[in-house]
């Protein structure tokens, strides 16, 4: 028996028809599918992309082309090496490849692309709908506590091979970054609804990766 699926493929092909892709598009879900359910992966897997999704469900309001932020959502973490420089930049290599490859529009390509590419995170978005696919990832830093915990036992399962102490450098690091921010969000939506939680997540864990 074939295992229910995490993804919508409905979805996702309602989507591909959207952008103005053409063929049926369900190769590429059975790609973006067995990507989100490697082995390496324990946080960036199907299930963070159907949260990002329903964060976006709850925002799409907000976007100025809200078929681009939905892509850029499926395709943001579909190459995923835990570790890896380019991760974002492979992903966003992938979508435009595959969306100009399918005859969509150049432009909505490569728009795609870019707002791929902001999820780095190395820079605050300033061109909205960046902003908010940012915030749809960064979403899960202001959830309750029982939630942001189980994120992080994810991500250090995907660097169970790094040392506890190398590992707690890095990622306190990582974490103070955006703590360092004006603020996390860029978004009103989601800065309303997760900044205070998020700082209060952000400033318990540094304490303990500290201690």
């Amino acid at each position: 028996m074939r295992p229910p699926e995490l993804l919508d493929r409905s979805r996702w092909t309602g989507l591909w028809n959207r952008l103005g892709a053409q063929g049926d598009g369900l190769s590429i879900f059975s790609g973006l599918e067995a990507a989100y359910a490697e082995p390496v992966r324990a946080y960036h897997t199907a299930e963070h992309i159907q949260d990002c999704l329903a964060q976006f469900d709850l925002s799409k309001q907000t976007a100025h082309r809200a078929d681009e932020v939905e892509a850029a959502v499926w395709f943001h973490d579909a190459v995923y090496l835990p570790g890896a420089s380019d991760n974002e930049e492979r992903s966003a290599r992938l979508a435009q490849t595959t969306l100009a490859e399918a005859r969509a529009p150049l432009e909505v390509a490569h728009r795609i692309a870019g707002l791929v590419l902001a999820t780095q995170h190395l820079v605050i978005p300033r061109q909205p709908d960046a902003a908010l696919v940012c915030d749809i990832d960064l979403s899960i830093l202001g959830r309750i506590p029982e939630v942001f915990d189980e994120f992080e036992r994810r991500i250090r399962r995907e660097y169970a091979w790094v040392p506890d102490p190398v590992y707690g450098g890095a990622r306190a690091e990582i974490l103070a970054g955006f703590l360092r921010r004006h603020s996390i969000f860029q978004t009103d939506y989601f800065r309303n609804r997760y900044e205070v939680q998020a700082r209060a997540n952000l400033e318990r864990v540094l304490r303990q990766l500290a201690g």
